[in-house]
């Protein structure tokens, strides 16, 4: 917390204002708004719940084919299923970790030679990185398929000095309690078309009609988000800033204290790119003497947390059945792949002791 959060959440009850509805949202979707180039923005209860409505505000229906990052977390993909359509998935490029645009468009191809054109893209930022959005817009832009940004890790990050988020027809924000900043729980859906942004939340809030009674014409749901959370918001995001230097400065550290480590590399932004560095990762060479899980578990025999990077989604059971598009990359990068421990309420002694029994490790 960044010490404002309390101030803005005893106002709301002190207006008792605590249902999802209330002044706080909308100040929230605002300073969002601020945020994104003047994007429109809806308060939603999660980042997943925006990739839903995002999903159905393109039309997409059962049976349609989504093209969706393969190098990402289960959320990115659920709302695919969620509607009914498939998902096909799309290996990274190893400069980014993100989707390839060389096959996407392979990935396009193929489907409209099998009368399948994809309905939508599901790119996302991972761990804060861009994506290579000149490349892949330019692809999505020859055959005409609206693209859903998830940035739902990447809150303060640029391509091109543009927030992440604002080149598609959607983007995604996530502020889940271990994001950059969060609200608790809760996301928002950003778009340049204001009317769809207010059909989003008509569907957010049980597609209620305007009527004295209650009445519905479409299928709706609970996805709004609370005033309450959107006051832990407004207090988060006077951080915001704070935040994403701090997690810079975490990455940079690392990078610096392990650069005798040879066997251990860093992702790193391009030149058009600007990473809030959500989470930093390293990945071991190939010839490593060391593989992840040694290293891994011995960090949590210290009682320090850290994580394989993202399961690829087409190796995930639960999509097992799926088309891909695979060039091997994040295949690779997950067995080869760690995030390291980088909440900004680290100290400096807390970085240095994850430093030290990663050296001692290589060392021994």
């Amino acid at each position: 917390m960044g010490g404002n959060e309390l101030k803005h959440v005893q106002n709301a009850f002190e207006a008792n204002w605590i249902a999802p509805a209330g002044p706080h949202i909308s100040s929230f979707e605002k300073k969002l708004s601020a945020l994104s180039n003047s994007f429109e923005v809806a308060a939603l209860s999660s980042g997943t719940a925006s990739l839903h409505l995002a999903l159905i505000l393109l039309g997409v229906k059962k049976g349609n084919r989504v093209l969706c990052s393969s190098f990402t977390f289960s959320a990115s993909a659920n709302p695919i299923a969620y509607v009914g359509a498939n998902p096909v998935f799309i290996d990274s490029d190893i400069d980014s970790w993100n989707m390839c645009p060389i096959l996407l468009e392979k990935a396009i191809k193929g489907c409209i030679l099998e009368n399948e054109k994809p309905k939508a893209i599901m790119l996302v930022h991972l761990y804060g990185m861009p994506a290579k959005m000149d490349e892949i817009m330019k692809v999505a832009t020859k055959y005409d398929i609206p693209v859903i940004e998830d940035a739902a890790e990447a809150l303060g990050s640029t391509y091109k000095n543009k927030p992440l988020g604002t080149f598609g027809a959607f983007g995604v924000y996530s502020f889940n309690g271990n994001k950059i900043i969060t609200t608790s729980g809760g996301g928002a859906l950003f778009c340049k078309d204001k009317a769809l942004v207010e059909k989003a939340k008509f569907l957010a809030t049980q597609a209620r009609d305007d009527k004295p009674h209650y009445e519905h014409s479409e299928i709706g749901y609970n996805y709004r988000m609370s005033n309450i959370c959107a006051a832990i918001g407004l207090g988060q995001l006077e951080v915001l800033e704070e935040r994403v230097i701090q997690k810079r400065a975490i990455k940079s550290f690392y990078k610096e204290q392990l650069s005798s480590v040879k066997e251990i590399s860093f992702l790193d932004e391009s030149e058009d790119s600007y990473s809030n560095f959500w989470l930093t990762t390293i990945l071991l060479s190939k010839n490593s003497t060391i593989d992840r899980e040694q290293l891994r578990l011995h960090l949590e025999k210290e009682n320090i947390e850290s994580r394989p990077l993202w399961k690829p989604m087409h190796l995930q059971p639960v999509f097992k059945e799926c088309k891909s598009f695979l060039n091997g990359v994040s295949e690779d990068l997950f067995n080869r792949g760690l995030c390291l421990p980088s909440g900004t309420n680290m100290s400096i002694e807390d970085l240095k002791r994850v430093v030290s029994k990663i050296k001692e490790l290589y060392e021994a």
